[in-house]
C-alpha cells in the first residue's frame, strides 16, 4: 500500500463519524458493521447515491466518508470531486468494485485521498480511515499485467 503523503499525526480523534455512501444496502450494511466495531466511531448519515452524498456531508459535516463510485443520480467521482471544493478538510475514500491501472491515477488528482477495492474491505478499509484521517493517503499497489 501507499500510505506515505501528507502529514501523519499519532494519534487518531477519539471520536469518529463516518458517512458511507453506496447504492447497495448490503454494501452500507457491511461497512457499517466494520465502523460501528471500532470504539468510538459510528456511522453519522449513509446516502445511496452521489447527489444525497453531498447533501449529507454538508448537513453532517463527517469526519470522513467512504463512498462507492458507481451508483445514481451522481457518480462518486463527481461527488467526491463536489465535496472536495465545498469541504476539502473531509477526506474521502472511494470504495470500488474495480480499482484497476487506469483508475488510480485519476483518482489521485479529483481530492480523493483514499481507495478501497470491495474485495480488500475486510483488510484494508479501516487501516485506509485510519490513515487519511492522520493526513496521509491510501491507495493500492497494483501490479501491471
Amino acid at each position: 500500500m501507499n500510505m506515505a503523503a501528507g502529514t501523519v499525526y499519532d494519534s487518531l480523534p477519539r471520536r469518529v463519524r463516518v458517512l458511507i455512501a453506496d447504492d447497495h444496502e448490503v454494501m452500507r450494511l457491511g461497512i457499517r458493521n466494520l465502523v460501528g466495531a471500532r470504539p468510538g466511531w459510528s456511522v453519522c448519515a449513509e446516502a445511496c447515491n452521489g447527489q444525497e452524498a453531498l447533501e449529507k456531508t454538508l448537513q453532517f459535516r463527517p469526519d470522513v466518508i467512504i463512498m462507492d463510485i458507481t451508483m445514481p443520480v451522481m457518480n462518486g467521482l463527481e461527488a467526491a470531486h463536489q465535496i472536495s471544493q465545498q469541504q476539502p478538510e473531509i477526506p474521502v475514500i472511494l470504495f470500488s468494485l474495480h480499482l484497476s491501472d487506469n483508475l488510480l491515477p485519476h483518482l489521485q488528482t479529483k481530492g480523493i485521498r483514499g481507495a478501497v477495492a470491495k474485495a480488500d474491505a475486510a483488510r484494508d478499509l479501516i487501516q485506509a480511515v485510519e490513515t487519511v484521517l492522520r493526513g496521509g493517503t491510501f491507495f493500492p499497489d497494483r501490479k501491471r499485467a
